[in-house]
């Protein structure tokens, strides 16, 4: 609620698109932000951090292709294919072994993949349309804290009563929700659905980093082997090299 607050804000100052908004594509993306924080939290909290977020952001990449390649036609690149590969393969080492699986869990976090999928997919649709990256993310976040409301208000939030709570929210909304999907939205405008979805794996790696620099933790052999693979994942999908270059102007005919 934060997070989609402060986006509309920000929306308001980039001007309106011409086209009108697809009904179709705002329902679908206001859903998929919703489903995706249930299903997620849920999935985590069923069968653990790591296995929840392999399954949910690892599924992402996939579903994301699949969902182009049927409404789209259009089939992903080998370089999507080989960067998503290495990407689920390093995931997979970072989390290491001996996580508990839960099938309910597991399930959960499908969903909760196939959820950003669908919102990644329908967020390109609109920002293809013409609209901004800013006002497409405040709506997306908008229309899904709208949603997610009867859920705060039946579970409670006395927490957010709290200094502590109420930091924490305002942290959550402005820096992990408002930037960093405004980050995301100007990303998916110039990339494919797969390829923003496959990019986002980076976020294991990130907390891998993070998990050394911040709380001094020393991952072992194959969290180091996991974070490489990760990493040439990102980069064999960030290569110029697969981008086709412009062809070269055809030369003027003699009359």
């Amino acid at each position: 609620m934060i997070g989609g607050a402060l986006l509309l804000l920000v929306a308001r100052a980039v001007p309106a698109a011409a086209a009108p908004w697809p009904r179709r594509e705002l329902a679908l993306v206001a859903g998929a932000v919703a489903v995706y924080q249930l299903a997620f939290f849920a999935a985590v909290k069923d069968t653990g951090v790591a296995v929840g977020t392999i399954v949910a952001l690892g599924s992402a990449p996939t579903l994301a292709g699949a969902f182009e390649w049927v409404l789209e036609r259009r089939a992903p690149s080998r370089a999507w294919a080989l960067a998503t590969a290495l990407a689920l393969a390093g995931v997979t080492m970072l989390a290491g072994g001996g996580a508990s699986v839960s099938a309910p869990g597991v399930l959960l976090a499908i969903i909760a993949g196939a959820s950003y999928a669908a919102y990644t997919l329908s967020a390109k649709r609109m920002l293809q349309d013409g609209h901004a990256p800013e006002t497409v993310m405040a709506v997306a976040f908008g229309l899904g804290a709208l949603l997610l409301a009867p859920v705060l208000a039946g579970t409670g939030a006395g927490w957010l009563t709290h200094a502590d709570g109420l930091g924490l929210a305002v942290f959550l909304g402005v820096v992990p929700t408002a930037l960093a999907y405004l980050l995301f939205a100007h990303g998916l405008k110039r990339l494919t659905a797969a390829e923003t979805a496959t990019l986002t794996l980076a976020e294991p790696l990130t907390a891998t980093g993070l998990g050394i620099l911040a709380l001094s933790e020393r991952p072992g052999t194959a969290a180091a082997v996991g974070a490489a693979l990760v990493l040439a994942g990102l980069l064999t999908l960030a290569s110029p090299s697969r981008r086709p270059t412009a062809a070269p102007a055809a030369e003027p005919v003699p009359a």
